[in-house]
């Protein structure tokens, strides 16, 4: 019999207002979700609308005392249904939030499925562990990927 699940879960989660989740709140939604229908549910529209209300909180999220003096600029690659690729550029105490691969080089790049980038932002996934596991690939400045939790308001379930 066919689990029909991830339909009423896309359903449910198509009619969600994300601008009006609070971090907590999604991180508690990511929470509940398998790995599988977190997969699921990443689709066209939904999958579109979830990225760029992620990316687009980075900004309110970012801590910029944290970050101090340093100037990096990170690329994240999605993988999915599509590569989405997003850059977040940290210098002089601001956090900037860009769809697309521009020409910069990036001091880090973290490549991951929509699961587990879902999981990482949502404070429900372990980046090391990820890592370990090779769902969380990193190329450029490890010791900056490693740390980047820490210049970011990461949300609690």
């Amino acid at each position: 019999m066919p689990d029909d699940t991830s339909g009423n879960l896309t359903d449910e989660l198509s009619g969600l207002d994300f601008a009006a989740v609070s971090p907590q709140e999604f991180a508690r939604i990511v929470k509940g979700l398998t790995a599988r229908q977190l997969g699921e549910v990443m689709h066209g529209d939904l999958r579109a609308r979830v990225l760029s209300e992620v990316f687009g909180r980075m900004r309110q999220q970012f801590r910029p005392e944290a970050a101090g003096p340093l100037k990096a600029l990170i690329r994240w690659r999605i993988t999915g249904e599509s590569d989405r690729v997003y850059e977040t550029s940290i210098a002089d105490g601001t956090c900037t939030v860009t769809e697309g691969r521009s020409e910069a080089e990036p001091r880090t790049t973290l490549v991951m499925g929509d699961a587990e980038f879902l999981k990482l932002v949502s404070g429900n996934g372990n980046p090391v562990t990820m890592f370990m596991m090779r769902k969380l690939k990193v190329a450029g400045d490890v010791g900056l990927a490693s740390g980047l939790t820490r210049y970011f308001d990461i949300p609690k379930a």
